[in-house]
């Protein structure tokens, strides 16, 4: 079995996510075990994917969750090396996660047929899948999310003991259980269901991504572009990080593949270890709002809101540039600030030469966007953009063995040809040509290095998908809460109520329960738990749906950076050999910029690109680049005021100053505009002023 090893052994882990996302299967028997269980769960899943697998909605979420929790308890223990007590409970654990999908799916019609009477055995087994999933979250993710799940669980049975609009009418233990985990609005809810489907198979595409070369070109791609300028490695980190942005759309596997090489290089260069792993946590993060792929939160949303991917996509392209961007000017006045010169230009590689030698790797992606911008669903433009990486994989191995240029050629023409077959045939076409290449693969020397690499990679991918896809299921519990008690709308009406009279205030406060979440949990149970509470409150204030959510989304983001918890910092720590928590101050400092970006989209929907009515294009446009232009000057002056340099070192005063500029744009009131822009000449002015005193006194 082949195994990247990520991680040297000598260096310090930091926590029980980093052990499953960095270290690869033991080389023991039971990692062995483990390693084909992981392959047969990313089999299975593909199968489901492709309709190779026919089964019910029902049954296949059981069975996702099943082999989450199976493979969750042992591979946390093996690869901490617990005591032998500790790795039996794991696996007993495990076994029982298999019990309760085996129940769910021999009983599956029965089932339905007594929904709403459970019997004893119903309940009983309900009690163990909360208890295993509960478990397993706290194994894998850690306490913050159990405690918060286990919380909105009591109130679901004795909510209604409590005073006030907290308190509900009250159900009984066997509904409460059945609605949650029998029902569809609870552990086998939208997240469950979009965790088997999309996220499991966009996590799969990354991982066959990443093998087949894609990463090497994006770090080739920006060494070449920026990593002469100021500030070089640090904008290489960003650039790479938002290239593998497109395609992981998870922050943490983002920092863990781009950061192994992004973090030393800025260390080297003069970055402190805590800057460096703070600006690739916060590049890294931005992944789940850069296009096509984005992460997981974008399939929920549009699930959740019943519309088409790719207005998530539309809505998500322009802040997700400009999260970037304030990303990259927050570097630029850092490297200017303590002149932290760029690499030796001569040393680089040419990105032309590295897009004209491997532009091939990017081809699956751009029949991705295409698939997804002509109406395909997200579950097959996902399909095939992995069985077109798989090809070029297999058929690259394939192509070497070819002495003549010309049979190459003839080669990948004959292969394309094949694989555009999809349109006519569908998946049945591309399973056949996949089965073709596997087969000369298997006989061909040197090709089952290849295959061993394929089998990698589906075991890597189901290792990845293990945190999103448990906190996927955990989440359920609060939302059969919310459904079930209607607790939701009593917290949307004092939002509302406080948006009646300040709607900034509103945003406010949804920001804080953002930040408030993300300081112990991941982005997806974060958005869920928000957006079920003030997406529907925010819409009532007049905020379209899809940029409320956004809204949310963006903090979520965020969110994942604040300290105590932040799982992507946590994830750089043991590469920058620097604490989580100081480098997620730093990511903080980094990403502070980017938090005027929901502000604005939400005063201004243009800048989502939303509210356009199919008339007067022309002033929509203007609309759109008025607000553009507003968002770009404020991420400018307040990127100034964070790190006290723009051009030449900044007074106490001028910071203030600066920061003063941003929150008058930001402000959308009348004259605000005015102001703004009056106070940017006069700090122009005085710049100005100085620059010709300090010249005159030369």
């Amino acid at each position: 079995m082949q195994t990247i090893e990520k991680f040297s052994p000598g260096q310090k882990k930091s926590t029980g996510l980093d052990d499953v996302l960095l270290n690869s299967y033991p080389a023991t028997t039971e990692g062995n075990i483990l390693y084909y269980i992981a392959v047969i769960f990313s089999l299975f899943q593909v199968g489901i994917a492709s309709h190779l697998i026919e089964i019910t909605s029902q049954l296949q979420l059981s069975t996702h969750v099943g082999f989450l929790c199976f493979l969750c308890f042992p591979l946390v223990a093996a690869l901490k090396n617990k005591q032998t007590t500790y790795k039996v409970a794991a696996w007993t654990l495990a076994l029982l996660s298999v019990a309760v999908a085996v129940y769910q799916i021999v009983e599956y019609e029965a089932l339905i047929i007594r929904s709403g009477k459970p019997t004893s055995l119903d309940v009983i087994f309900g009690f163990i899948a909360l208890f295993v999933i509960f478990s397993a979250t706290f194994v894998m993710i850690g306490p913050a999310l159990p405690i918060i799940c286990g919380i909105f669980l009591l109130y679901c049975i004795f909510g209604n003991y409590l005073p006030g609009i907290l308190q509900h009418r009250g159900y009984d233990l066997q509904q409460i259980i059945e609605h949650i985990t029998y029902g569809t609005e609870g552990i086998y809810g939208i997240p469950t269901y979009v965790s088997s489907t999309f996220i499991f198979l966009f996590i799969l595409f990354g991982s066959f991504l990443e093998r087949a070369g894609v990463i090497k070109l994006f770090t080739d791609v920006s060494l070449g572009l920026v990593g002469h300028k100021l500030g070089g490695p640090a904008k290489v980190s960003i650039i790479s990080s938002s290239l593998m942005g497109t395609i992981s759309g998870s922050g943490v596997a983002n920092v863990v593949t781009t950061g192994q090489f992004t973090i030393p290089l800025m260390k080297k260069f003069g970055y402190s270890p805590a800057f460096a792993g703070g600006v690739e946590s916060t590049s890294s993060m931005g992944g789940q709002i850069m296009p096509p792929v984005m992460g997981a939160v974008a399939f929920i949303m549009a699930e959740t809101l019943e519309i088409q991917y790719y207005e998530v996509v539309k809505a998500a392209i322009i802040p997700a540039i400009l999260y970037y961007l304030s990303a990259f000017w927050m570097v630029h006045l850092e490297a200017g600030r303590k002149n932290l010169v760029g690499l030796p230009k001569d040393s680089l590689p040419s990105a032309l030469q590295a897009i004209k030698s491997k532009w091939y790797l990017i081809i699956p992606l751009i029949v991705l966007v295409f698939l997804l911008f002509n109406g395909y669903t997200p579950l097959y433009s996902g399909t095939i953009g992995l069985f077109l990486t798989t090809f070029l994989i297999l058929g690259t191995a394939v192509a070497q063995g070819f002495s003549n240029n010309f049979i190459r050629y003839v080669f990948w023409i004959f292969l394309g040809i094949a694989a555009s077959g999809f349109f006519q045939f569908g998946n049945q076409a591309v399973a056949i040509i996949l089965a073709i290449l596997i087969l000369w693969n298997l006989f061909k020397a040197g090709g089952r290095v290849t295959l061993l690499n394929c089998r990698d990679a589906l075991a890597e991918g189901a290792k990845a998908a293990l945190p999103v896809g448990i906190a996927c299921s955990v989440v359920g519990v609060i939302i059969g809460t919310l459904t079930l008690t209607g607790a939701a709308s009593t917290v949307a009406q004092v939002i509302i109520e406080i948006g009646d009279k300040s709607l900034f205030l509103s945003l406010f406060l949804t920001m804080i329960m953002c930040l408030i979440l993300g300081m112990g949990i991941p982005t997806i149970p974060n958005y869920i738990i928000t957006s079920a509470v003030a997406g529907p409150a925010l819409f009532e204030l007049g905020i379209p749906l899809i940029v409320s959510h956004m809204f949310v989304f963006y903090f979520g983001i965020l969110a994942d950076l604040t300290p105590p918890v932040a799982l992507a910092c946590f994830a750089a720590a043991p590469i920058a050999k620097e604490s989580g928590f100081k480098i997620s101050l730093q990511a903080v400092r980094v990403a502070l910029a980017g938090f005027l970006i929901p502000y604005m989209a939400v005063y201004s929907p243009a800048l989502m690109l939303q509210g356009y009515d199919g008339e007067n294009l022309g002033l929509f446009i203007l609309s759109f680049l008025y607000i553009l232009g507003k968002v770009i000057i404020a991420i400018l002056f307040l990127g100034a005021a964070v790190i006290g340099y723009m051009q030449r070192n900044l007074s106490a005063f001028e910071r203030i100053f600066c920061a003063t500029i941003a929150c008058f744009l930001i402000a959308a009131l009348p004259i605000t505009d005015e102001i703004a822009a009056g106070l940017i000449a006069i700090y122009f002015l005085v710049g100005w002023f100085k620059k010709r005193k300090k010249i005159q006194s030369q």
